[in-house]
């Protein structure tokens, strides 16, 4: 064997050895319709696991054992009539290892979305009458209640509300700016008080809008996130029969941004009779947008994901979404503003006890890594074979 023909077969075996090979691993399991997990900054080992039905659990990576008691139960407290109600989404304080402090958002048996802090001095296990309800907003039908909230880059905490239900939002709350409906808020909740509206809002000092509002024009954004590296803003929007969205903000720019739903759907006019119109000057369109069906580059209700931070290279830098009727995983990179070199990653990323089903949500660890939450039970980690 000559030295290039060596050479060559060691370059092509490097090459093959380096190539990340994608699976999943399931780490927890036997949850009651899981939405929501993740963890704390400075957390290592744990993952918080959050059940619709109201309970939030902690669970031990290495043997997948939940703790004998739950973080939080507020059972009685979360209506549970509909699929989109319950207990949706969860936000630790950047603090929250000194303070105990962390933010729920949830749908109550009256009919409200409340956001609501709780402290657990332990960080292990939380007494619900230290409960503080710092905002709650009437819902009129029982969908797209939304539930995302975090504290993005600034430090403020964001919400994420869907347009109120039913279909074609009837009330047009999607684009109205006196209603909280349909629309990512910004809170300043780092005072005693339930919360200050930060002076940067964009409608802080109209009187015809909400100073609570960020952005409008959302349907039922289910599923946010902020880059870890970057501070970017990203949010996965239901639509309504025909089109799914994802839409992208870079940090630092999104006040009083318009996503231009009930007038667009995707990147289209709306077709619903009297519903749908022409984009409102400077409405954000979506980054990707796929159509409704069944095939491998389409699906009906989607879920938005995070761009991977962690140890895979192959994937670092990838947005990760997926759709949760058509069970499917994708990604893409943003280049120049545009999605680019979108991968199909659903037939590698399945369990060997069969097709993961019902991807409600992923979440992410402290190092950047993913994890895929299916709302039938389990929880999955995204790992390098």
């Amino acid at each position: 064997m000559n030295r290039i023909t060596t050479a060559f077969l060691i370059f092509t075996a490097s090459s093959i050895c380096s190539h990340a090979k994608l699976g999943v691993e399931k780490v927890a399991s036997s949850f009651e319709r899981p939405v929501w997990a993740g963890m704390p900054a400075l957390s290592t080992g744990k993952l918080w696991v959050m059940e619709q039905a109201g309970q939030i659990w902690i669970v031990d990576l290495k043997t997948g054992e939940r703790a004998a008691k739950p973080f939080l139960d507020i059972h009685s407290d979360v209506s549970r009539k509909g699929n989109e109600e319950g207990l949706l989404g969860l936000a630790f304080a950047p603090d929250f290892q000194k303070s105990g402090r962390f933010y729920v958002n949830f749908t109550d048996t009256k009919g409200f979305t409340r956001i609501v802090r709780f402290t657990s001095p332990d960080r292990l296990t939380t007494d619900p009458s230290t409960a503080e309800v710092i905002l709650k907003i009437k819902q009129p039908y029982s969908n797209h209640n939304g539930g995302w909230i975090s504290f993005g880059p600034d430090g403020m905490l964001y919400i994420g509300n869907g347009d109120g239900g039913s279909g074609n939002d009837p009330e047009g709350n999607g684009q109205a700016l006196n209603t909280l409906l349909g629309k990512i808020l910004r809170l300043d909740v780092s005072a005693k008080t339930s919360y200050r509206v930060p002076p940067d809002n964009p409608f802080l000092n109209r009187d015809d809008a909400k100073p609570e509002i960020w952005a409008f024009g959302v349907r039922n954004p289910w599923r946010c996130s902020f880059d870890r590296e970057t501070g970017d803003f990203w949010m996965g929007d239901v639509g309504q029969n025909h089109w799914e969205e994802i839409n992208f903000m870079p940090r630092g720019k999104g006040a009083g941004a318009n996503y231009g739903w009930r007038l667009r759907e995707g990147s289209s006019e709306t077709p619903a009779k009297n519903v749908g119109g022409k984009a409102p000057l400077g409405a954000v369109v979506p980054v990707y947008v796929y159509n409704h069906g069944g095939g491998p580059k389409d699906g009906v209700s989607v879920t938005g994901g995070y761009v991977y931070r962690g140890p895979i290279k192959e994937l670092q830098g990838r947005y990760i979404f997926a759709d949760y009727q058509n069970p499917r995983i994708w990604s893409f990179r943003m280049n120049q503003g545009k999605a680019d070199d979108f991968q199909d990653h659903t037939d590698e990323l399945q369990s060997k006890d069969g097709k993961i089903m019902l991807i409600s949500s992923f979440a992410e660890d402290h190092d950047g890594g993913l994890f895929i939450v299916s709302h039938i039970g389990s929880i999955y980690r995204i790992v390098d074979r």
